[in-house]
């Protein structure tokens, strides 16, 4: 499928909202599927899912738009109002594109210097802290009450491991505190608990 930019967005979700949404709710009330939701990488059409009187969705996959780098819009509304309703989120590409696992990719091409350099700030943060930026990037993702799940993305086998470790990783609340204090993580953003 050919990314939609811009607006044109708009026109294949009214598309579906009118299509495809009636039918798999349908679907899902005659029990030939357990559920349905949306897929993307804005928080527009989830937001103005969830404000449709029918039909429901169960979940969403949320790509790229809930990391430690970009997560500013989804906590306005959108994260609040899934929970209140109960839609899980699915959260696709916590790492931003690989920027946050070591890579040098945001948004899918090299990162622009702002985002190095706010990367390099959290890094060093975190090594203050003795934790990986990884784990940090894996776990703030996971932290909010409507997140469900996470996808990370691998980029080869060798990295699911690295994935659950990252997971299992014991980030320290002062971390947390820490990136709140230097103003990389919005005040409102829910964090794990150390």
């Amino acid at each position: 499928m050919q990314p939609l930019g811009g607006d044109e967005w708009v026109a294949a979700y009214e598309s579906a909202r009118t299509g495809a949404f009636r039918v798999l709710q349908k679907l899902r009330d005659e029990g030939v599927i357990k559920g349905w939701g949306l897929g993307v990488n804005k928080v527009e059409p989830l937001e103005m899912t969830l404000d449709l009187d029918e039909p429901k969705p169960d979940g969403f996959l949320l790509a790229g738009r809930y990391t430690l780098l970009d997560h500013d819009r989804a906590l306005q509304r959108l994260l609040p109002a899934a929970e209140a309703q109960s839609v899980d989120i699915v959260v696709g590409g916590p790492y931003s594109s690989g920027i946050l696992a070591g890579g040098q990719h945001f948004e899918y091409q090299k990162a622009p210097a702002a985002i190095v350099e706010k990367v390099e700030r959290i890094k060093s943060l975190a090594a203050q802290h003795g934790t990986s930026i990884k784990a940090a990037a894996l776990q703030f993702s996971l932290a909010h009450p409507a997140v469900a799940a996470t996808i990370p993305g691998a980029t080869r086998p060798s990295r699911i491991a690295e994935d659950v470790a990252a997971h299992a990783e014991s980030v320290p609340a002062e971390f947390w505190t820490a990136l709140r204090a230097e103003g990389l993580v919005a005040q409102n953003a829910p964090v794990p608990h150390a």
